[in-house]
């Protein structure tokens, strides 16, 4: 997941936004980094919006024993040493640390069910909703659900609702995902399943829709008659840092591309819903995940290249070798960094490269999707020293939420020459808007029952089918990890890549006009 500038104590959802309703939030692994750094200042945020209900209240669930107090003691000193303006001595923190409640137990044991129960029941007179939110290592998250089944918790009674969190990896390859979801649909309806990416909670990856759908001037011109190819970068600065053990295990390939890259490719290529009812949504984005057209373990090869990051230096600082990192083995082939060219076998994209990008020790934190458009002819300007440019959209999606779009426009004189200029929307200058996580509006959402922004299991299970192959070819050993300096665009073969059809990457050091 990687590190995340948290914005805190600042409005992060409409002020006419209505509170969700009164609930349980019972978080399994509540001293786990992901509670204290994303989960409790997303819910501080939410609750200084003022969209919790006076009747929310938060459970920790972990296996250390503490009491409560000791509890809401630890999240304050731990909150109060993250970057940000949490104000732990004001009323929001107030409101929110009276809700705080805590029970300690083993996961697998059914014991620590019935203290959950306990708590269910001693709120029966506020509410009989509940959210259970596993921020716990992915081998516990079948085991938690089936005991939270077999515990009769996620039965729903008249209007109650009970859901269930999934925090990503959902599965390794495509059998362990198929198992997963088995497992969870065993015990739970899909409708209480959410599978939650923390991309999808972008306002500009929202805004994807509003773009395509909501401007005459777009949609018409969003298909292979107009557009070039495609460029889908998630770019990182940070190493593998403390989760060596994890990373080595599942690489960026697992970790990033059947969930945050086909998810984003999906919101780009996906058909108009019939509404945007959650399903209708959900549906047309599985469809382009299904269109990823399959490749033969040995074409793999040719359209993917892997990366492994090698010492160098990330905004001046010194970075190690990923393999003399902490818990990596030493003879490492785990790719920390993977460029795809996929292409989605539709009547809309037939023919359009979908170039795909993502890696860790990166020359700098930068997420987006550019959509290259055909180049103009250029009869008329035949006489210009340099060809014309194609146009450019980038929608950026962190760090600096917005729209940009790069054209042609003649140089004032009496001579015509054309110069390129850029048109560019930044979120923070239109609205007012504060950076967040994500996780606000994916946890709002999940306690208002709306999974709009969640994946289904059929949209999981397409996306690994998409990466099988590449999996199959790196178990078989028949590709090579390429190297890469740290704080470097990435391995020169994925550059080659591109070349070899006449396109180039985007930078990923460069300024907005």
């Amino acid at each position: 997941m990687g590190s995340e500038t948290v914005v805190l104590g600042q409005k992060v959802l409409a002020p006419d936004t209505a509170p969700a309703p009164a609930s349980t939030f019972f978080i399994f692994g509540a001293s786990g980094d992901l509670t204290k750094r994303l989960l409790l200042p997303s819910l501080y945020n939410l609750a200084h919006e003022g969209v919790l209900d006076d009747d929310f209240a938060i459970i920790g669930v972990d296996h250390i024993e503490q009491s409560e107090e000791d509890y809401r003691a630890y999240l304050s000193d731990e909150v109060a040493n993250l970057p940000g303006h949490l104000d732990t001595e004001g009323e929001t923190w107030k409101w929110l640390m009276a809700r705080i409640g805590y029970v300690a137990g083993d996961f697998e044991d059914p014991a620590t069910y019935g203290r959950i129960r306990e708590k269910l029941e001693q709120r029966a007179k506020q509410t009989g909703n509940a959210v259970f939110y596993l921020a716990v290592a992915p081998r516990f998250f079948a085991t938690i659900s089936e005991q939270l089944g077999a515990a009769g918790l996620l039965k729903e009674e008249a209007e109650t609702f009970r859901h269930v969190v999934v925090e990503k990896p959902f599965g390794t390859d495509l059998p362990s995902a198929r198992a997963l979801n088995r497992r969870l649909l065993a015990v739970a309806g899909e409708r209480q399943i959410y599978r939650i990416d923390h991309f999808l909670g972008k306002e500009t990856v929202q805004n994807m829709m509003a773009l395509r759908f909501g401007n005459g001037i777009f949609e018409p011109i969003w298909s292979k008659e107009y557009i070039d190819h495609i460029q889908i970068t998630a770019a990182e600065t940070v190493t593998v840092e403390q989760r060596g053990r994890f990373y080595d295990a599942t690489g960026a390939m697992r970790d990033m591309v059947p969930n945050h890259m086909f998810q984003l490719l999906a919101m780009t290529a996906m058909e108009p819903p019939n509404s945007f009812d959650a399903d209708a949504v959900r549906t047309e984005k599985t469809k382009v995940i299904e269109a990823i057209r399959h490749m033969r373990p040995n074409d793999a090869i040719g359209a993917a290249v892997r990366g492994q990051y090698r010492a160098g230096f990330v905004n001046g600082e010194a970075v190690k070798d990923y393999r003399a990192e902490k818990d990596v083995d030493p003879n490492s082939r785990t790719e920390t960094y993977v460029a795809l060219k996929c292409f989605v076998d539709s009547w809309r994209w037939n023919g359009v490269p979908f170039y795909v990008r993502t890696g860790k020790a990166l020359a700098t934190r930068r997420t987006e999707i550019a959509i290259q458009f055909k180049r103009a002819p250029g009869v008329l300007f035949r006489h210009l020293p340099t060809a014309l440019k194609p146009n450019l959209m980038v929608i950026h999606v962190q760090p600096d939420e917005g729209v940009s779009l790069r054209f042609a426009a003649k140089v004032p004189g009496r001579k015509v020459k054309l110069s390129e200029v850029e048109m560019d929307f930044k979120y923070t200058d239109y609205f007012n808007a504060a950076p967040s996580t994500g996780y606000e509006t994916l946890i709002y959402d999940c306690l208002c029952g709306d999974p709009t922004l969640f994946q289904r299991a059929d949209t999981i299970e397409a996306g690994w089918e998409a990466v099988e192959p590449i999996l199959e070819a790196v178990a078989g050993g028949e590709d090579e990890v390429q190297f890469y300096s740290a704080g470097s665009n990435g391995p020169a073969m994925a550059d080659v890549m591109l070349a070899q059809d006449g396109f180039q990457w985007l930078p990923l050091e460069r300024e907005r006009r």
